[in-house]
Formats: structure tokens, C-alpha cells, sequence
């Protein structure tokens, strides 16, 4: 009877190491393949490693996904980190009607340098 409490520890500290972190591991699985599921063309998404764009085209097991207008790159499913909200078309409140937006790459359509 001595090694009751003992045998009680072992099992409490079975199920706190292996257990409980087991189903949360399986709760964010059925997130990300919720997430995969969701994909459509047109989707707005962040990868894993920051890159933000736009999803181009779906694969078995990769997305083409636009970085930019005219750069299409392929990643795998998984690299998807999150679905991003669409950018509002907002038009910034700082510029005046009429300036022309300087784009930094110093050529000479950049009038209000």
C-alpha cells in the first residue's frame, strides 16, 4: 500500500507529458487541414516564413501563390500559415489631390523629388 501514491504520481504524470499534448497536437492538425480545405483562388494568405500573396492555383499538394503582380511561386500545402483579410480599398488620407507618388526607384517619372 506504501506505493499507491507513487503509482498515482506515474500515472498523473503520464497523462500531463503524453496525453494532454496529444490532443492538442491533433486539434491544430484538424485546423491546418481545415485551413488547406478552405483554399480557393483568389485568397489572400501569409506562409510560414512571412511571405504574404495571393493564391494563383491549387495543386495535389501545392499552391501557386502571386507575390506579386506577374511572380507566381509554387509552395507546398503545409507552408500556408494563415488566410489573410483582403486589403481595404482605402485610399490613404495623407495625399493631395493631384501629387504623384514617388515609388523609390528614383527614375525620372518621380516629379515631386
Amino acid at each position: 500500500m506504501e506505493s499507491l501514491p507513487l503509482l498515482i504520481m506515474v500515472v498523473l504524470a503520464f497523462v500531463l507529458l503524453i496525453v494532454l499534448p496529444s490532443r492538442q497536437r491533433k486539434k491544430m492538425q484538424a485546423n491546418a487541414q481545415a485551413l488547406q480545405n478552405a483554399l480557393t483562388v483568389g485568397t489572400p494568405v501569409m506562409l510560414t516564413s512571412g511571405i504574404h500573396g495571393t493564391v494563383a492555383g491549387l495543386g495535389e499538394g501545392t499552391v501557386d501563390l502571386e507575390v506579386a503582380p506577374g511572380v507566381v511561386v509554387t509552395v507546398a500545402r503545409p507552408a500556408i500559415m494563415e488566410v489573410r483579410k483582403p486589403a481595404a480599398d482605402a485610399v490613404p488620407t495623407d495625399s493631395a489631390p493631384g501629387a504623384t507618388a514617388i515609388d523609390g526607384d528614383g527614375d525620372a517619372t518621380d516629379h515631386t523629388r
